[in-house]
């Protein structure tokens, strides 16, 4: 029998006010989620926090308007509890949210019969040709209910009265990794914005490049004396088929292997971004840990980089300043060319397998 309801229960007993969660999928994120929104209920049956998951996006449809060659497709919205606040929600306050992910398109409300439930569908067009449907890919689809939901967020009557937690469940996909900085971002910006207020932010992902980010951003950031002592960490897993919530402290774990196979990839593909070197930072960390050392200067001393201190500089200049505005960059020459040196050196001197 699934011990969900205990996980449940341990993460409604931490005190902490934000709570950053890395799991493989399929080991129970969602399932977590939903369990912990039954388990925080009030007397009367009603939910106490908001949230977001799985079960959000398949509220989502769409409708590809076959038997007309797809010319009024568009994104149909499947009635719900959430149906009475769309009437509170405006497309400017959607484009807010979604102006940083630099979308190609734009998009307009369909109303639906009833004014209150006010939104029937979306459409997406490009801006020049309001008049032609398009269909925007999986990941732009992703971002777009994600930005849905943090504009829904703010209006009044919902996050505002349902104020004791947000729960927020795998945000992002595999299928916008470039976009894991600007995730993080709003993450960053929603804890920012209810923190004063002791609301408890609880994020759940599968993406470990979501999962570096935020812990590095709430305990070594630029405002990190502000959250750390209040945020906690937690790698949940599943072994021998019972739900285990672990508290993670940069122990060495399987982490490192999860960094190198990301690494890698990005390498591989030619697709290195600035974000990446946050990364490599971390399995820097990760190593000198596992040494029982203290400066990653050492690392790099033992692989032998032939200008440690330059490097020390740009891992430091790329992983705690300009990296986390909201934008995202492709390294360049010579930013590649001194990640691939650490990253191929790493390789050679510890023979991971991952």
């Amino acid at each position: 029998m699934s011990n969900i309801k205990e996980i449940a229960q341990q993460l409604k007993d931490i005190t902490e006010y934000i709570v950053v969660i890395y799991a493989f999928n399929a080991t129970g994120k969602t399932r977590l989620s939903v369990a912990y929104k039954n388990l925080t209920k009030d007397k009367n049956g009603s939910h106490t926090g908001v949230y977001y998951n799985a079960f959000s996006e398949d509220l989502f449809v769409w409708d590809n308007d076959e038997p007309n060659d797809n010319e009024n497709i568009k994104l149909d919205i499947k009635p719900s509890s959430l149906n009475n606040f769309y009437s509170l929600l405006s497309e400017d306050a959607i484009k807010e949210e979604l102006q940083q992910y630099n979308p190609y398109y734009d998009f307009k409300f369909n109303p639906h019969a009833d004014p209150e439930t006010a939104i029937e569908s979306i459409s997406f067009f490009l801006p020049d040709d309001e008049n032609t449907s398009i269909k925007i890919s999986r990941g732009e689809e992703r971002i777009f209910i994600w930005c849905f939901f943090l504009a829904l967020f703010r209006v009044e009557g919902l996050a505002d009265v349902q104020d004791a937690h947000f729960f927020i469940d795998d945000p992002v996909s595999s299928l916008d990794d470039n976009n894991i900085f600007l995730t993080a971002d709003t993450i960053f910006r929603l804890a920012e914005d209810n923190f004063d207020n002791k609301k408890k932010i609880i994020i759940t992902t599968h993406h470990i490049g979501l999962f570096s980010v935020l812990f590095d951003r709430f305990n070594h950031g630029e405002k990190s004396d502000r959250y750390k002592k209040n945020t906690k960490s937690f790698m949940l897993k599943k072994p021998g088929g019972k739900l285990e919530l672990n508290e993670f402290k940069k122990e060495v774990f399987l982490f490192h292997l999860h960094l190198l196979q990301i690494l890698d990839e990005a390498k591989k593909k030619k697709e290195l971004y600035t974000y990446h070197f946050v990364l490599l930072r971390q399995l820097l960390e990760n190593i000198v840990s596992f040494l029982g050392k203290s400066q990653i200067k050492f690392v790099l001393q033992e692989i032998k980089v032939e200008k440690p201190e330059e490097t020390i500089n740009m891992l430091n200049s790329l992983s705690h300043k300009k990296v986390f505005f909201p934008q995202i960059s492709e390294m360049n020459e010579y930013e590649q060319k001194t990640f691939e040196e650490v990253f191929d050196k790493l390789l050679d001197k510890f023979n991971f397998k991952f």
